[in-house]
């Protein structure tokens, strides 16, 4: 009878470890958010093939929509750099809250907006920058609410009173702080570096597309302020 008792405990006891670990919290699926900024790239792409920008691109204010648009880029390049150094490798098995993860909780997304943003200008319009910016925030917004719930299950407490002192993106500089040493992931760091060249890739892009369209060789059915 006592060996009836402990086995059926024991069986018990396995049957509620498997339970717990099958509703553990798990790290969000990037593939998800990749396709989706895929997607809105390929959308953005195919736009601009056939619009131009409202203004006269020989203009001071074209060019100077231009070159904030490339300083926004450049900025995105570097912050993502910086951010990618203290949290690369190591995501989702520790709670990074310095450097730029101590003002704010997503610098990577970010930085990835102000480059979407920045991309829009580049192509001299207003419209398409607010666009890009609008919709990089809404699906880097959707992204970061379920890594929230992972990190919260992950790391409780810790997790829950760094997220109430920390903005989910809009930085609060006056937080910042930091420690006099780091490791980092290399294979992180080249890897971001590689993805930063698809920004870099955006200018010659641009310019490509408005020298064909100038020529004749691509047709404008639209203009964008």
């Amino acid at each position: 009878m006592n060996r009836m008792l402990g086995a059926s405990a024991k069986k018990a006891s396995v049957k509620g470890t498997m339970m717990s670990a099958s509703i553990a919290p798990q790290p969000f699926n990037q593939r998800k958010r990749l396709l989706v900024v895929q997607g809105l790239s390929i959308a953005a792409i195919g736009s601009l093939l056939f619009s131009r920008p409202g203004w006269d691109e020989a203009s001071t204010l074209h060019e100077l929509i231009e070159m904030t648009g490339f300083v926004l880029i450049l900025v995105c390049i570097f912050g993502r750099l910086w951010s990618i150094l203290y949290v690369g490798g190591r995501k989702n098995t520790e709670l990074a809250v310095n450097g730029p993860y101590s003002i704010t909780r997503n610098p990577l997304y970010l930085f990835s907006m102000i480059g979407a943003f920045g991309i829009g200008l580049m192509f001299g319009s207003i419209i398409v920058a607010v666009v890009l910016g609008v919709c990089t925030y809404a699906v880097f917004g959707m992204t970061a609410r379920k890594e929230e719930a992972f990190l919260l299950g992950k790391f409780g407490p810790k997790y829950d009173a760094y997220a109430a002192r920390t903005p989910r993106f809009w930085p609060k500089l006056w937080l910042y702080h930091d420690e006099h040493q780091h490791t980092f992931s290399t294979k992180a760091l080249r890897s971001t570096f590689f993805d930063a060249l698809y920004f870099l890739a955006v200018f010659p892009a641009i310019e490509g597309i408005e020298y064909l369209q100038v020529i004749g060789y691509l047709p404008t059915y639209f203009w964008l302020f």
